[in-house]
């Protein structure tokens, strides 16, 4: 027995954050209807939505063979039959796939709309642009969460329980914490050369916020490359590639203005900061590196590229800018 298109319709799971979960009723027409039979027929039945521009031309079971738009209904001549007037989807969505896939094809081939279909090509939904700007609102507050060391959240931020904040921030506060245990331990491990030299404590937090800010920098331009599906794992050589051209810019830039800084304004010797200024461009290079491959990384193994952004790249950074530190000042000042 023939299947009505409800019937089609539960047979779909709706899961997570699945195409099926935002697709929408499309408006169906048979491919004998001539226009102006299916311009009546929408003036009976109107638009299930007002986002829609599509009508969807269905054969046996809703079998998908074409759409047409509301303009060329309006702009072919009535006597003409859909099956000649109507063009052929070149790109559809299965229930099953991501939002966000959804969002990124409709952003990449500038569509207003994307037929739903499944296994057997039955015509089961439609998303509208509509549906793909409140994903990709979604998916950019749950990265800027995650890359605040926050556990995203849907609800805004008024409605949230005070113990439901609390618990979205702690695990992250108590990784970073314990994490900076590891750069206590190299300051530890280095005291008799800062004991020797005690101006070089004064520069450490600058070396460490740098660095961090430049994998920060490097991150999100990552994050972002990978969320509109412009990067993959195959491009990580290029963006190595790139961000050593960029942070090597950089690292020029910084430590010369940081050289002159020191000796003009700081009072130090040529050796302190020369050692300082050195190991603030080696920091930024390895800075921008780290920052672009943790995200790379991370997709290839499965994992949300945002999660890395903050704690793990913070972690990194600052590890590396104290080793650094203070092996060229053990090399540098012979302490």
């Amino acid at each position: 027995m023939k299947k009505t298109f409800d019937e089609i319709r539960e047979n779909i799971p709706v899961t997570g954050d699945t195409v099926a979960a935002i697709m929408r009723q499309p408006v169906v027409l048979p491919p004998d209807f001539r226009v102006n039979e299916a311009i009546e027929r929408i003036r009976q039945v109107g638009l299930p939505d007002t986002q829609m521009n599509n009508c969807y031309v269905v054969g046996e079971e809703y079998t998908l063979l074409g759409l047409v738009s509301l303009r060329a209904l309006l702009v072919t001549r009535g006597g003409v039959r859909l099956k000649d007037a109507m063009a052929h989807p070149f790109i559809t969505l299965q229930p099953e796939d991501d939002q966000e896939l959804a969002a990124q094809l409709m952003q990449e081939y500038d569509l207003l709309e994307l037929p739903v279909v499944d296994g057997d090509n039955r015509l089961v939904g439609v998303v509208t642009a509509d549906d793909a700007m409140e994903v990709l609102q979604e998916e950019a507050t749950e990265d800027m969460e995650r890359m605040a060391a926050m556990m995203p959240s849907e609800a805004p931020y008024l409605e949230r329980p005070v113990v439901w904040v609390f618990l979205s921030r702690i695990p992250w506060l108590l990784l970073l914490m314990i994490s900076a245990t590891f750069t206590g331990g190299i300051i530890a491990h280095f005291e008799d050369a800062l004991a020797a030299q005690v101006a070089l404590t004064a520069f450490i937090p600058m070396l460490m916020d740098t660095g961090g800010n430049c994998g920060s920098q490097s991150s999100v331009t990552v994050i972002r490359g990978l969320s509109l599906g412009e990067l993959s794992f195959s491009s990580w050589p290029r963006v190595l590639w790139k961000e050593l051209r960029t942070g090597a810019l950089c690292a020029l830039a910084l430590a010369a203005v940081n050289y002159l800084r020191l000796l003009v304004f700081s009072g130090v010797g040529q050796g302190v900061a020369a050692t300082v200024s050195l190991t603030l461009a080696v920091t930024v290079v390895l800075a921008d590196l780290i920052g672009c491959s943790l995200p790379i990384l991370a997709r290839r193994l499965g994992f949300d590229p945002a999660v890395m952004a903050s704690p793990f790249i913070t972690t990194l950074v600052d590890a590396v800018s104290l080793l650094t530190y203070f092996r060229l000042a053990s090399w540098l000042l012979g302490l």
